[in-house]
């Protein structure tokens, strides 16, 4: 066992929230971080395969996003603007379109909502909902939009569900694709939507993740995703995409629908948008929806300056030409062979996911929470995902090297040749 986690962490059990979470599996306390690693005040090292829940993925601390943010601070630069002009918001909002939005054919606008994912979820609900005059969102299983009131509706999670303490209204939930064996979802959607005895009420938005998070990594067929688009124009309603965990290179692309042939009337942004693990949402909407008036949807920390310093160099140092994107195809199949050698060791498991967001599914939340546990008393941070935590979840930074990589994915195959045996599996 690493040194510092035999240390005292009383204070955190007597004045911090019980609400708490990473850390009761990470005891550790970190105090450096630098690439793909963690060190703590003993000098004991970590593999991060966490990385924020991809809020980092370009790993810890750049050093070339450091640098741009130490002389911002340093020069005295704004470090709060509400949503007034400064030079870092047009800074980044020059780099997004030059090398993210108009190479891809996006003519969105950018609305900065507060920090966090679930606010750029809650205002494209809401934008969605003044647009079309309707209220009805179109949501799926096993889909995570965050946990504040509206987007609690649009979350599956029961767990999460569950702490609201009130109704969650004004969202249908489907099937997403792939959860009912031989149900084509997109079809039964449809039918429903089109049959005036169908029950649905007629949707403002249709709202998903292309590769869902924290339900369990599971993917959507780009065919899927197509439908989803056509379903969604015919009946009058908008596409929100939420790429807040599958974005930012996550899946292989800076978006996660890419390569999918379509294009959402809305997508949401937040955890690697700032690039540093800086606090930054946004929600890009196609110009003819833009309709919120000044300040309709607002917040004190709409906008982040410090995040702009860093969004715009990492857009500039890592999406200005193709060879990072390029490099992205080549170590996800990295990452599908260290998970497969995992996946080997336990009868029924399998890889699944897309891009550098792939985990493997150990058919039990049991043995995937003691995998996790066993690889981090051996120095990897990795933690679990899906409706029953089954998912052992890779979201190694991007930039992690393959020599990190190889060291993570044998630790954690040790862990799951350790633990197989002392744990049964759900099927057993």
């Amino acid at each position: 066992m690493p040194k510092d986690m035999a240390q005292d962490r009383s204070i955190y059990d007597r004045r911090e929230s019980g609400a708490r979470s990473y850390c009761r599996a990470f005891p550790a306390s970190f105090t450096e971080a630098r690439g793909s690693e963690l060190f703590t005040a003993d000098g004991d090292r970590f593999i991060d395969f966490l990385a924020g829940c991809s809020s980092l993925n370009y790993g810890h601390n750049d050093p070339d996003m450091k640098a741009a943010l130490i002389e911002h601070i340093a020069g005295d630069g704004i470090a709060h603007g509400l949503d007034l002009h400064t030079s870092a918001k047009e800074g980044f909002l020059n780099a997004l379109t030059d090398h993210i939005l108009r190479p891809r054919g996006m003519d969105h606008r950018v609305m900065f909502t507060g920090p966090t994912g679930a606010n750029a979820v809650e205002a494209a609900m809401k934008l969605a909902r003044k647009v079309t005059g309707r209220t009805n969102i179109i949501a799926f299983t096993n889909g995570f939009h965050g946990v504040t009131m509206g987007a609690l509706a649009a979350t599956g999670n029961g767990y999460h569900r569950g702490g609201a303490g009130m109704d969650k209204a004004g969202v249908t939930r489907m099937p997403f694709y792939g959860y009912a064996d031989g149900v084509d979802s997109a079809a039964l959607l449809d039918q429903m939507l089109s049959d005036p005895s169908g029950g649905i009420d007629a949707p403002a938005a249709i709202l998903f993740e292309t590769v869902q998070g924290e339900g369990g990594l599971n993917p959507a067929s780009a065919a899927w995703v197509q439908k989803m688009q056509t379903i969604a124009h015919k009946h009058g309603a908008l596409l929100i995409i939420d790429d807040i965990q599958a974005g930012c290179g996550r899946t292989g692309t800076f978006f996660s629908f890419e390569k999918m042939g379509v294009q959402p009337d809305i997508v949401t942004m937040a955890k690697s948008v700032s690039g540093f693990g800086l606090p930054m949402a946004l929600m890009l909407v196609r110009p003819q929806h833009d309709v919120f008036g000044p300040a309709e949807h607002n917040g004190t920390f709409r906008g982040n300056t410090h995040a702009f310093v860093t969004a715009r160099v990492a857009i500039e140092k890592f999406w200005a030409d193709s060879a990072f994107e390029d490099d992205l195809t080549r170590k996800e199949n990295l990452i599908r062979d260290g998970l497969q050698s995992v996946a080997n060791l336990i009868p029924g498991a399998y890889v699944k996911g897309r891009g550098l967001m792939q985990g493997v599914d150990v058919g039990s939340g049991e043995l995937a929470s003691a995998i996790c546990g066993h690889a981090y008393e051996n120095g990897l941070v990795i933690e679990t995902s899906g409706p029953n935590d089954e998912v052992v979840k890779v979201l190694a930074p991007l930039t992690t090297s393959d020599d990190l990589f190889a060291e993570g994915f044998a630790i954690l195959e040790r862990a799951a040749y350790a633990v197989r045996g002392n744990v049964k599996l759900a099927a057993e």
